[in-house]
């Protein structure tokens, strides 16, 4: 079967930066529902389109195509006192951006009395190459198109 919308994909990926610093590794395959629906980079569906099992590549990606660039507004700096307790260097803390959408922040840094937190994603402004293999291609059922994400062993469980 080939790969094309209202199919689920599993695959094994590894993610390193320009450098070749490994960042990322499947230790199990992961699966998404190809299609539109932003369960991948638009550029993993492009250069999976239309491929079969077995089908191998490496991508590599601006800044722009992965994660995006950095994005300095994201940063927020919040007094220590406002800070739940618990949460260390590294953790993440559900908020609000500046204009009311619930965002995912991670904690970057404790300073004093200061804690300065940063919603980019943390491979924001990265170049990256993406080695990809695809081990099954299968339709999506009518629950997974509804839902907009494969389900099973390497999907989304509800």
């Amino acid at each position: 079967m080939k790969i094309a919308k209202d199919t689920v994909v599993t695959m094994h990926y590894k993610v390193v930066n320009a450098q070749g610093q490994l960042l990322d590794k499947a230790q199990e395959p992961t699966s998404y529902l190809h299609g539109g629906y932003d369960n991948t980079l638009p550029k993993i569906e492009e250069a999976l389109e239309g491929q079969e099992v077995g089908f191998a590549t490496t991508l590599n990606l601006s800044a722009a195509d992965a994660f995006g660039e950095r994005d300095e507004s994201l940063v927020q700096t919040i007094s220590k006192k406002d800070f739940p307790p618990g949460v260390k260097v590294g953790g993440q803390l559900r908020g609000r951006s500046a204009d009311g959408h619930e965002q995912v922040f991670n904690v970057v840094k404790i300073k004093g009395d200061q804690v300065i937190l940063d919603a980019n994603h943390p491979w924001a402004g990265l170049n990256l190459s993406l080695s990809l293999k695809v081990l099954e291609v299968r339709a999506a059922s009518a629950e997974e198109v509804t839902h907009r994400h494969a389900h099973g062993a390497h999907g989304h469980h509800h």
